[in-house]
């Protein structure tokens, strides 16, 4: 019971990998808020949980009207009086090359992956500074470090929140606010179903390799141990993490094999 009583907001937890997390976190005794845009889905969400009411609140948010945040947070705060953990999981992918992408599908997936995050970020720090503790576990990506075919506002979008929340770390560690970054590989959810294309609409595919990938369970189990020893980063997934490696080491062999992966299959 790592988390006993800790209050713990997660985001994006109407499915997929938020979705594990509330679970994860509930079988280690925490108390639960719940945010995502779809409240049934978080309310099925919250009964599966099987905490009694006075553990958990479900707290619909969009993550593209930053103005609701500090709202959010004061309920929060008037529900457990404080927040320990800020699990922050939500956000859009993408598939479609870059040159056919209008701008405002570049904007949205920003909006929603990096200033919605750093917006709900930023509303929680001061309680954080004020308590002298709290922790942020940010949902990154592999393409945080890794640029490929047909992600390329997504990739973006997570490179961006590794600059952020590093920096962040990097202020606050005296007021024992801590960051994990968590880069998962492919982790099977349905993120590719609900990704955008290049026109904003559903992309409504299952890629193969997401199909294939590592459960959301077996992923959020890694991503609270990563909490619970504090970890500042881990890499979560198959034998696509060592492209992470192959970045830092030979950048022109995964410049070469992404590039033939390219060729190969616009389903990437």
């Amino acid at each position: 019971m790592r988390f006993a009583d800790k209050t713990v907001w997660i985001t994006g937890a109407s499915s997929g990998i938020g979705e594990a997390l509330a679970y994860a976190f509930a079988r280690e005794g925490a108390r639960l808020v719940l945010s995502a845009r779809r409240a049934d889905e978080l309310n099925r969400v919250a009964q599966k949980t099987g905490l009694p009411s006075d553990r958990i609140l479900v707290l619909p948010l969009d993550a593209e009207q930053p103005d609701t945040f500090a709202a959010h947070v004061q309920t929060v705060l008037g529900k457990f009086g404080r927040i320990d953990v800020l699990a922050l999981s939500a956000g859009i992918s993408q598939r479609s090359f870059a040159k056919e992408t209008s701008l405002a599908v570049d904007r949205r997936v920003m909006e929603v992956n990096y200033f919605g995050v750093v917006g709900l970020a930023k509303a929680v720090l001061p309680i954080f500074v004020g308590q002298q503790d709290g922790h942020f576990l940010v949902t990154s990506s592999v393409v945080g470090y890794i640029g490929t075919p047909m992600r390329s506002a997504y990739a973006a979008s997570k490179h961006a929140l590794h600059g952020f929340f590093d920096s962040l770390r990097a202020e606050h560690w005296r007021d024992n606010v801590r960051v994990t970054i968590a880069c998962p590989g492919y982790i099977k959810t349905a993120i590719s179903i609900h990704a955008v294309n290049e026109k904003g609409e559903p992309y409504n595919r299952m890629d193969d390799n997401q199909a294939r990938g590592m459960s959301a369970e077996a992923c959020a189990a890694r991503m609270l141990r990563a909490v619970a020893r504090n970890r500042e980063e881990i890499y979560v997934g198959g034998k696509e993490i060592f492209g992470i490696y192959l970045k830092r080491f030979f950048p022109k062999l995964l410049s070469r094999i992404i590039r033939n992966y390219n060729i190969r299959s616009r389903e990437v």
